[in-house]
């Protein structure tokens, strides 16, 4: 049998498309900012020994560089030779500081005049921000300061569109003090494992008839979580004593299979009975919680190794028994 469930690595790469997402707003910011750093640096190179200058010209500029929370000047060696210029006036604090260790500064010169930060928690707010630094060169081409310029994420327009999740097979390996004592563990009969048919026909008929979109059966604690398209914000939490009761249908009104869904509702009862399989296939390792998301079509498992799948629902149907365990027998 291969018990190694748990194919994935310890770290999780970034989705392909939460990446490309990432990438295309970070091109759209460097076009938006570029430009007008570009040019104001220029005019910096005169004024680099006028702090009051140089500061009612930054001043200025914060209506020529868009959304920037902070404008600031150095000097070829990163020390700060002017206040922060923000909309509510200069800050006096940040005028001397060294942010030539900052990550921000590091590899610059000799590879670019512009560049916009990786995103990271800033020091003093300690929210996400990034930071665009534009070298300052004089006529004759040599360095003779940097031109800073701070954005706080929240107040960064949205150029584009919610990024699509990935729906690739996602594996991912969970706590190692688990999966090293796999063996030394069994699973235990639970309450819903009892009672599987009665509570896989109401998860069913929940998701078809009345409204959840989402459905979580925790196996071994015996209990379901459920989101709901008429309150989608919150999730409720069902009982084994829930799951037995054909009543508890009456608490939630019928509404038709959502036109959102991607997830054929006569396919509902055929996922919930490969978690069954999943649940019963063997001894040590076995399926402790599986989910069904009908309008993303994805379908969560979690083993008791601790490993969490993320699959299509079509292709978890495909996928038999020896997909995840190898031959039994």
């Amino acid at each position: 049998m291969n018990v190694d469930v748990n194919k994935g690595s310890n770290a999780e790469p970034t989705p392909p498309d939460l990446r490309t997402a990432i990438l295309k707003q970070r091109e759209m910011l460097t076009a938006m900012i570029s430009r007008a750093m570009r040019k104001l640096s220029r005019e910096c190179v005169a004024l680099m020994h006028d702090r009051a200058g140089m500061e009612q010209r930054l001043t200025k500029a914060l209506d020529e560089i868009p959304d920037c929370k902070h404008l600031y000047v150095m000097d070829a060696d990163g020390v700060q030779i002017v206040s922060n210029i923000t909309r509510h006036g200069p800050d006096v604090e940040h005028f001397g500081r060294d942010r030539s260790h900052r990550p921000y500064m590091q590899g610059i010169l000799g590879t670019t005049n512009f560049r916009l930060s990786e995103a990271y928690i800033s020091r003093n707010s300690k929210r996400p921000s990034l930071t665009a630094i534009r070298v300052i060169r004089d006529q004759d081409n040599t360095h003779v300061g940097f031109l800073g310029a701070d954005y706080d994420l929240r107040e960064l327009p949205a150029t584009q569109g919610l990024y699509e999740e990935s729906q690739t097979w996602r594996q991912i390996k969970g706590d190692p003090s688990i999966r090293g004592n796999l063996f030394q563990q069994h699973r235990v009969d639970s309450q819903v494992d009892g009672r599987l048919d009665d509570v896989m026909a109401l998860m069913s008929e929940l998701m078809t008839h009345h409204g959840v979109f989402h459905g979580k059966l925790h196996f071994s604690s015996s209990r379901a979580t459920i989101w709901l398209i008429d309150d989608p914000y919150c999730y409720r939490i069902l009982s084994f004593e829930d799951l037995t009761d054909p009543n508890t249908c009456l608490a939630y009104p019928h509404r038709d299979y959502s036109k959102r869904a991607v997830v054929p509702a006569e396919d509902i009862p055929r996922i919930f009975e490969m978690f069954r399989e999943l649940r019963f296939a063997d001894e040590n390792i076995y399926l402790r919680a599986g989910s069904i998301n009908i309008c993303n079509g994805m379908v969560a498992l979690n083993f008791s190794c601790d490993g969490s799948h993320y699959i299509r629902f079509d292709e978890f149907l495909n996928n038999g028994l020896e997909f995840w365990f190898g031959k039994l027998g």
